[in-house]
């Protein structure tokens, strides 16, 4: 038990190079907060890496929920500790997915709502998938809130179908930035990057904003320190006697 590792798995793909820019994220804050003293002292992480459906359209079908599903209960399988989804989208479904496996997945949404509700930004915009914008993932009580609608929120979605492709990135990041602009104007304090390609799209921005992979990155370091104190306190506990 004292050798134990604390095992996380990350449900990603979703997409690929959005995953691959959270596991570095990950590591750099890991560093940057002075966690480690040896390579030894890095979390176990496991990165189920999905070919799962795009989360763009408004509405989700079951059909679509039930690669993540398997996703997950892969993780489960592979004896993680806990889950954190490389996506904005799905964290619509956390419970509804928690209820499928017994690992606990780490809620994005309850910690959006902790950075967020200490923001003094005024008006907010979420830039994120159909789904998340009109199902109010990040909609909290006392925030006020512009967001995009109808055909700002269609050239959203078309922008995080093509980035993902590859397809006219630069096109797509200049798409992006003019909506930015365009509700910075209308009076948007600070832009929510509700989409793990969106936060590609703008690292280099300039904007004020919330990075929802950031916070992700953050929420899992925590997690991941609370439950390697709990293991640091049972393993002693747990030695066998030896004879004298």
């Amino acid at each position: 038990m004292k050798n134990k590792h604390i095992t996380i798995g990350i449900l990603g793909g979703i997409g690929p190079e959005a995953t691959g820019s959270f596991y570095l994220k990950l590591i750099k804050e890991i560093q940057k907060q002075k966690l480690v003293k040896s390579n030894t002292d890095y979390p176990r992480m496991i990165i189920n890496s999905i070919p799962a459906p795009e989360l763009t359209n408004g509405k989700i079908t079951t059909a679509e929920l039930r690669p993540y599903i398997k996703g997950l209960q892969e993780l489960e399988n592979y004896g993680v500790d806990f889950i954190v989804m490389a996506c904005n989208t799905i964290h619509l479904y956390h419970d509804l997915l928690q209820r499928k496996i017994g690992v606990p997945i780490l809620n994005l949404r309850d910690a959006v709502e902790e950075t967020i509700k200490g923001n003094k930004a005024g008006i907010v915009s979420i830039f994120g998938t159909p789904a998340t914008v009109k199902n109010g993932l990040y909609q909290f009580e006392s925030v006020k809130y512009l967001n995009p609608a109808g055909k700002d929120l269609k050239r959203l979605s078309i922008a995080i179908e093509n980035f993902n492709k590859g397809k006219q990135r630069g096109r797509q990041i200049s798409n992006v930035n003019k909506l930015v602009s365009k509700y910075a104007k209308r009076g948007s304090g600070i832009i929510i990057l509700g989409c793990t390609e969106i936060s590609l799209m703008l690292k280099e921005s300039k904007v004020s904003r919330i990075d929802t992979l950031d916070i992700l990155a953050l929420a899992t370091i925590k997690k991941f320190q609370e439950m390697k104190k709990r293991l640091d306190v049972i393993a002693p506990l747990q030695e066998p006697h030896r004879d004298l």
